[in-house]
């Protein structure tokens, strides 16, 4: 480990710290990787007195949120805890893996063979690598958000004398479902989400429409080449799953023409807020690994789940739509192939992608007999029509925790710990406090 210099925010002392890990820890002779974190604790406090919470960012794919100054739910950690903010392996600045650097890995076999161990596993055993460094071998607190708390309850799995507690916020995982059954679940949460967003908005149902029509007949090129057809356009159903979303969704349809001399064309705003949304130059992983993180059975490949059970749901078929007067469905949390042609940051990877799609050889990553048997606390933020996670599949799984404790709100969505902040972090403190 090295430690460089502290400096200050408002409100906080932060620390970046740089560790070596093996890529492959059944092999800890082997190739090293980099991982990066960074320490913040309250200005005036002493950090050798505080215990530790580490922090694990939804995804994959996604570093640790860089916040400014004490925001979001860092302000109520900071008032007990000296919180480790972790970019995960492949993310931020831990061995960042994307178009760029993978090639350096070799060909898409190497590659793909590499990418094997960045799920939760490798995360978890890279947290248990790093911990006696940072608290002298003591345990600490895991607070995981989305994939984060995949990340969590495969801890407990695992490892769970490296932890005081875990809070898992929106991220139960189901034990057992294979991911087609998890897209199973998805695809009738993503129709009720669109129905809901219609409801609120019924002029939408026209303009998103009219946007996809448009784009079946004339695909259009968003900045940096990205090809955005009607299927690309309904993948801005993301959206839905966060608490501000539909809002979202509905100022960013209300103006998507402008007029042109040829006519009614989609405006370059429009075009380049459609950019930021669906390029994933910045979390390539999220695409590549999202499937394998459902993984489970040695025999059994993904093989493109979402894609598969896509087929049985023709009401997300944009073209079938479009021939009659049905509302077009946005798609919401699913990778397909058609994403490692249309945007050039995933584009170099497609067989890579490809490859990994059609891998057996996947691990278990729970162990329910331990989990029966646990007796870290924890306690759980389950939100109640979670788009992103399955409600079901989270409370099976929070009755077979031994000792977990949930929280079900429709007070937040998907991203409660950070709409919510203090008030979310505060109740599941409160409930492993009262463990």
């Amino acid at each position: 480990m090295t430690l460089q210099r502290s400096y200050r925010q408002p409100g906080v002392v932060l620390t970046d710290h740089h560790f070596t890990v093996p890529l492959d820890h059944d092999r800890p002779d082997g190739e090293r990787i980099e991982l990066y974190a960074r320490e913040a604790v309250a200005s005036g406090k002493d950090p050798e007195r505080l215990p530790w919470l580490l922090y694990l960012e939804g995804g994959p794919g996604f570093g640790a949120r860089r916040f400014t100054g004490r925001q979001a739910w860092l302000e109520r950690a900071l008032t007990e805890y000296r919180v480790l903010l972790l970019d995960q392996r492949g993310t931020g600045r831990s061995t960042p893996a994307n178009r760029q650097t993978l090639p350096l890995r070799g060909t898409p076999a190497e590659q793909a063979a590499y990418l094997t161990h960045f799920r939760a596993d490798s995360i978890v055993r890279d947290a248990e690598a790093i911990r006696p460094a940072l608290t002298g071998g003591a345990p600490w607190t895991v607070l995981g958000q989305s994939f984060g708390g995949f990340c969590a309850t495969h801890y407990l799995s695992t490892a769970p004398q490296g932890l005081t507690a875990a809070l898992i916020t929106g991220g139960l995982p189901s034990l057992d479902a294979t991911a087609v059954e998890v897209y199973e679940a998805a695809y009738v949460r993503i129709e009720r989400k669109n129905l809901a967003h219609y409801a609120r908005y019924p002029m939408d149902v026209e303009r998103a429409r009219r946007i996809a029509a448009h784009l079946a007949e004339r695909p259009a090129e968003l900045p940096g080449g990205y090809r955005l057809t009607a299927e690309a356009f309904q993948s801005l159903g993301l959206l839905l799953g966060s608490g501000d979303g539909s809002h979202e969704l509905h100022y960013l349809l209300e103006d998507a023409f402008v007029p042109t001399a040829a006519g009614p064309a989609l405006g370059d705003a429009f075009l380049e807020n459609v950019h930021a949304r669906l390029s994933f130059a910045g979390h390539p992983l999220y695409a590549l690994l999202h499937e394998a993180i459902y993984a489970q059975d040695p025999a059994a490949p993904t093989a493109w789940a979402a894609e598969r059970v896509r087929a049985a749901h023709p009401r997300f078929d944009a073209a079938k739509t479009l021939t009659g007067d049905e509302p077009l469905l946005f798609t919401g949390e699913t990778i397909h192939p058609w994403h490692f042609t249309a945007d050039p940051a995933l584009a170099p990877l497609r067989e890579t992608a490809e490859l990994l799609a059609a891998r057996t050889g996947w691990q278990p990553l729970y162990d329910p007999a331990r989990l029966a048997a646990n007796e870290v606390p924890v306690a759980a933020a389950v939100y109640h029509d979670d788009m992103y996670v399955d409600t079901a599949h989270s409370l099976d799984t929070a009755r077979t925790i031994r000792g977990l404790r949930t929280w079900v709100t429709d007070e937040f969505e998907h991203d409660g710990v950070r709409a919510g902040g203090p008030r979310v972090l505060d109740r599941l403190l409160t409930l492993v406090n009262d463990h």
